[in-house]
């Protein structure tokens, strides 16, 4: 106990340095496999999903990634409940095996071409593995951190397991980017993109010989010692009010809107960059590397922070800024990205006259759905298509039209046609709907000439940065929420959710809002609203964790 309660003004220790970089490495590592399947979703949907047209096979590829996010909650309760019977360091041991092989035999993995439907199978079973033991990791790797660090350092302890998502971003990138230079374009998309795959496997070997090195927590230890270890971790952390009234708490008032904010900061920043206003790949790519590369120490920053004023009003403040600033951010980023775009939504107005009974909300979380009447077509052409527009309403029954400009051209319904015919009218649509745009000056990518990059760079490390704020904290809260016994399983499922549902969805949910309203940016309505929910929930309900014992409630 006097070591683990020690006074926050020593310095670290040897053994607490190599239990930070431990589990922090090892979560870079899995975080790194996870990411590879995102960042090559293109190309993985060529080589697994052959068997269908170019399109149903990328949604399918979407699909498969999704699965791994949908799954963590579930990969929380089987790991935390291991974890709370029988230790933090073999049960996150055991996830890192699981996330290393899987990733390792992807690029193993025989393609379509090879063994049929057997590849897709065995590809989407692999992404589930990787998505569950994911679920089981980071709730490892932070109580496993937080229960070696002293009093009143748990904060800035923890916070390097906050850079490891970010770094293992980072590293994919660099991995995908060096590959690709170093063989062409042609290589990497025909067997190139297997490389980083099997990279994978060293990194799993260090990881692996290092954590086989560690010692179990001394919460743990102790715990174990004394016989007070749970031996129903899912029935205490969910089926007694007095406890999951806080996991409730901790998912809706914390960890929902740091979700959101992470996921926008990173994901639907880059999303952005080259969905909506058609910078190329590497460029953004390069942009948010960048980006991360500065603002990731800000986790350390905010997490030794909250040690001295507390977890709340930074994780809290963070969601507040992050939510009243998005909408001007993001339309600096038009501006100073892609100006053409900006200039084209101002002078070139675009209506879409449609029934509004024909007319669907675009939400399509699992990539399965297809949205084929006239109004639906139309409108996600134009929202792939980056062009603002407003809706009028049409007689019932008619089908819809869009005027862009003084011109007028009439949509189609998919519905009832054979698929020949389905492609024939869509490509005759897309060719005169895309004639039209560019007329109107809508860019079909962002001029590099036009572009300033510097400017660019700055409103990305800003949106970084407020990633850093809400989630810098967040494990070292989590942790202190909940008793050692249960600790590990309490804490792991509100995390998941909020980051495998709230924020794992929010591209779909976006570019559905973005569908609906005919409005680029109307999709950051999704991470602002969970972001100010958060806000009101947690500064009323949940309460300041940094003072707290860890051990009082054992």
């Amino acid at each position: 106990m006097a070591t683990v309660q020690a006074t926050a003004d020593r310095g670290m220790t040897a053994e607490e340095r190599k239990v930070i970089f431990a589990s922090s490495l090892g979560t870079v590592f899995e975080w790194y496999d996870f990411y590879l399947y995102g960042s090559l979703a293109a190309i993985i949907a060529k080589q697994f999903f052959a068997g269908t047209d170019p399109n149903t096979a990328f949604i399918f590829a979407l699909l498969a990634f999704a699965a791994g996010f949908l799954v963590r909650p579930f990969g929380a309760l089987v790991f935390g409940r291991l974890g709370d019977m029988i230790g933090r360091k073999y049960t996150f041991l055991v996830t890192i095996l699981i996330m290393g092989l899987s990733t390792f035999v992807v690029g193993l993995l025989p393609n379509y071409a090879s063994i049929g439907i057997t590849a897709p199978i065995i590809l989407i079973s692999l992404r589930i593995l990787q998505g569950l033991a994911l679920g089981g990791e980071y709730g490892g790797a932070a109580t496993y951190v937080a229960e070696h660090a002293p009093h009143g350092k748990r904060g800035a302890y923890t916070a390097w397991i906050q850079t490891t998502a970010t770094l293992g971003l980072f590293l994919s990138l660099m991995v995908i980017l060096g590959t690709r230079t170093a063989i062409g374009e042609a290589a990497f998309a025909d067997w190139g993109w297997r490389i980083p795959f099997l990279v994978s496997v060293f990194l799993l070997a260090i990881s692996v010989w290092i954590r086989l090195s560690m010692n179990e927590s001394p919460a743990f230890a102790k715990m174990k010692a004394e016989g007070k270890t749970s031996k129903a971790p899912l029935s205490e952390s969910f089926g007694q009010w007095k406890n999951l009234k806080i996991v409730i708490l901790a998912l809706v008032g914390l960890t929902a809107g740091q979700a959101v904010v992470w996921y926008t900061g990173q994901f639907y920043a880059l999303f952005f960059l080259t969905q909506t206003l058609k910078v190329d790949g590497a460029t953004a790519n390069l942009l948010i590397a960048a980006s991360l590369v500065v603002g990731t120490p800000f986790f350390i920053v905010f997490g030794s922070l909250s040690d001295k004023i507390g977890r709340k009003p930074i994780i809290l403040g963070g969601c507040l800024i992050a939510a009243v600033t998005y909408f001007p951010i993001f339309s600096a980023l038009t501006h100073y990205a892609n100006p053409a775009l900006e200039q084209a939504i101002k002078n070139a107005p675009v209506v879409v006259t449609a029934d509004p009974a024909d007319c669907q909300f675009q939400f399509n979380p699992t990539g399965t759905k297809k949205f084929t009447s006239s109004c639906d077509i139309v409108k996600a052409k134009l929202a792939a298509a980056s062009v603002n527009y407003t809706n009028e309403v049409a007689a019932p029954g008619t089908p819809a039209s869009v005027k862009v400009g003084n011109t007028v051209i009439q949509s189609y319904s998919a519905n009832g046609l054979s698929k020949d015919d389905a492609a024939a009218k869509d490509k005759a649509f897309s060719k005169d709907l895309g004639d039209a745009i560019k007329a109107a000056g809508y860019p079909t990518k962002a001029d590099p000439a036009q572009m300033n990059k510097g400017m660019v760079l700055v409103l990305l490390v800003i949106l970084v940065i407020y990633v850093t704020m809400v989630y810098g904290p967040i494990a070292a809260m989590l942790v202190e929420l909940f008793p050692t016994r249960i600790r590990y399983t309490s804490m792991s499922l509100p995390y998941h959710i909020g980051n495998g549902w709230f924020g794992g969805l929010l591209p779909t949910t976006s570019f559905a809002l973005v569908a609906y309203k005919g409005d680029i940016y109307f999709g950051l309505w999704y991470p602002i609203v969970i972001a100010l929910a958060t806000f009101v929930i947690g500064l009323l309900f949940v309460g300041e964790t940094k003072d707290r014992d860890i051990y009082a409630n054992d």
